[in-house]
């Protein structure tokens, strides 16, 4: 099992500092490749200390540059895989789809409706674990109907985010009797009328 994990400088100083002092004396490895408008740049070097305090624990650091004519975009990692010109290209797309996997998909779990929450998997007897199952479970459900059923994928498009998607959702449940979930999507998409309020019991009990 290899790992490819992101660095930032704010959280390693010391790493940061032992590379650009290692670049001054020409010890890194340093190359760019032009791909149409974009200019990819890349420094790394293999077995350098992780911090100060544990000078001991080596690791590999890669650096990219992502450069077009409106941005540049500058992404660093830590890895146990040795780099070389060959593989440092994979390393940095392994790198990037693990920055793509957190942006959007703990990010979505956390801010977009499914209230993921730091201490799902913990807990007395499970119970949070089963908490995190069962999201996992309706967000896998939601990006399969995401993926291929136009008529989910028509209803986000007009209610624009999830987390308004729902909300719509949790109202009707609560207001009415549904035989399929394709008929909440229906309601949702083309629309319903809405009853008077029918009250059950009159007088109220005191």
């Amino acid at each position: 099992m290899h790992y490819i994990l992101g660095a930032k400088k704010g959280d390693h100083a010391f790493l940061f500092d032992y590379v650009e002092s290692a670049a001054k004396d020409g010890l890194t490895t340093e190359f760019q490749c032009e791909n149409d408008d974009v200019v990819n740049k890349f420094r790394f070097i293999n077995q350098v200390p992780l911090n100060a305090s544990n000078q001991d624990i080596l690791v590999n650091f890669v650096e990219y540059w992502e450069t077009t004519p409106k941005k540049t975009l500058h992404f660093s990692w830590i890895t146990d895989m040795h780099v070389t010109k060959g593989n440092v290209s994979k390393i940095m797309r392994g790198g990037r789809a693990r920055w793509k996997i957190e942006n959007e998909t703990f990010n979505t779990l956390k801010n977009q409706g499914y209230h993921f929450e730091h201490n799902f998997g913990h807990g007395n007897k499970n119970l949070s674990v089963v908490f995190a199952m069962l999201m996992m479970l309706a967000f896998l459900v939601d990006q399969t109907q995401q993926l291929a059923c136009q008529l989910f994928q028509a209803v986000w498009g007009k209610l624009r985010s999830k987390r308004n998607l729902w909300e719509q959702m949790r109202a009707l449940f609560y207001a009415y009797k549904f035989d399929s979930m394709e008929d909440i999507f229906k309601a949702l998409f083309y629309g319903f009328k809405r009853k008077h309020l029918d009250i059950l019991e009159y007088p109220p009990p005191s």
